[in-house]
């Protein structure tokens, strides 16, 4: 090697120890996910420069791989397409636990040449390097097209095998940290949040929407004649039975603007984030017709329809406070009850006192 070559490569030693450092000491210093994974991006792209690159997670419920981030020409395409473990070169890294390096995906009978099509990118050289946390494999780091010809070499590998090693350690750690959080938010029996955080997350709310004119609308729901199922199949079906209506309304949720709680018994509560009353009662339309067409209890052997009465209430048309929001759409749900169960009531503009206006019914326990 002469002098030249020789000064150039322990730069770049000298380079990637520092990241490695600095790397090893921000990860360890956060257990945001976000702030880890924006870390990691800012990495790879400054020591490794290649034209694309994505970081793929395993969904941990669905078990598919999707694009947690994408950079490149034609990223955004590939952040809506999932892919199967074994399927391409990343999905073959991920079931088998070991790197890749491929100068030529031409000849390598593993790429699957459909998120190139979707892309409208044309891949030459990949490097595809495992994210490992307690031997079981969470992610792959893929980079596509290395910044020079013929591509990425055996010192990119290293290189990003140890980002892999640090990123990895740091992502098992932050959903850890999460998972921790969530139990103090999430209702055991159903995977919904609990009532608790629905009161918290309500009065953030609450005070955005204030502050930026938003609307904001909360759809409470009671399974009708629920206590019929706990009399008749026992408590132990019941609780399957809530479970299934809670993964039911998750399902019915638009993603990242709905959030969907365990009130308390079989009630349940819908928070609906920028959405107006008319918005709201076309989701508790969809949500009563979803309960029709279900049928739920059928991997016990069952056969059981059920159905809800929806309330609707709506910031800041039926109540200016979490509180009395949370009241209107109560009050709305046990109208519903009133009227003969299976439908839906909108809130009652409030009273001279500043509450909801009651609603001639008693509560019946379903």
């Amino acid at each position: 090697m002469n002098p030249a070559d020789l000064l150039s490569a322990m730069k770049r030693t000298v380079e990637q120890l520092a990241a490695y450092n600095e790397m090893a000491k921000a990860l360890t210093s956060t257990l945001e996910l976000r702030e880890v994974l924006a870390l990691v991006m800012q990495k790879v792209s400054a020591l490794l420069k290649p034209r694309n690159w994505s970081l793929i997670l395993q969904d941990e419920r669905s078990g598919k791989l999707y694009f947690e981030i994408a950079v490149g020409e034609g990223a955004e395409a590939l952040k809506a397409l999932q892919l199967n473990p074994g399927e391409g070169i990343a999905g073959a890294v991920f079931s088998s636990g070991v790197a890749r390096l491929v100068h030529d995906v031409a000849g390598d009978s593993s790429f699957a040449p459909r998120f190139d099509e979707a892309s409208a990118f044309h891949t030459r050289s990949l490097l595809a390097v495992p994210l490992v946390a307690r031997e079981r494999v969470l992610g792959v780091i893929e980079l596509v097209n290395g910044p020079t010809e013929p591509g990425f070499t055996h010192d990119d590998l290293t290189a990003l095998s140890a980002i892999a090693d640090y990123a990895a350690i740091a992502i098992e750690n932050a959903r850890n940290f999460r998972r921790v959080q969530e139990l103090t938010i999430t209702d055991e029996h159903t995977g919904c949040f609990n009532a608790r955080h629905l009161r918290a997350q309500l009065e953030q709310e609450v005070k955005r929407s204030a502050r930026f004119r938003h609307p904001l609308s909360l759809v409470f729901l009671d399974l009708d004649h629920f206590k019929s199922i706990n009399d008749r199949h026992g408590h132990l079906v019941g609780s399957a039975t809530l479970k299934e209506v809670g993964d039911l309304l998750i399902s019915l949720g638009r993603h990242n603007l709905d959030a969907v709680f365990r009130y308390g018994g079989d009630e349940f509560a819908v928070m609906l984030i920028e959405t107006d009353k008319a918005g709201a009662q076309v989701i508790a339309q969809r949500i009563c017709e979803a309960f029709r067409a279900q049928r739920f209890l059928r991997e016990q052997g069952l056969d059981v329809a059920l159905t809800a009465s929806v309330g609707v209430a709506s910031f800041p048309e039926h109540a200016t406070t979490s509180t009395d929001l949370i009241r209107a759409a109560d009050f709305a749900m046990y109208a519903a009850k009133g009227r003969g169960r299976d439908g839906i009531a909108v809130a009652e503009a409030p009273s001279a006192e500043g509450t909801p206006l009651e609603v001639p019914y008693a509560r019946s326990g379903g």
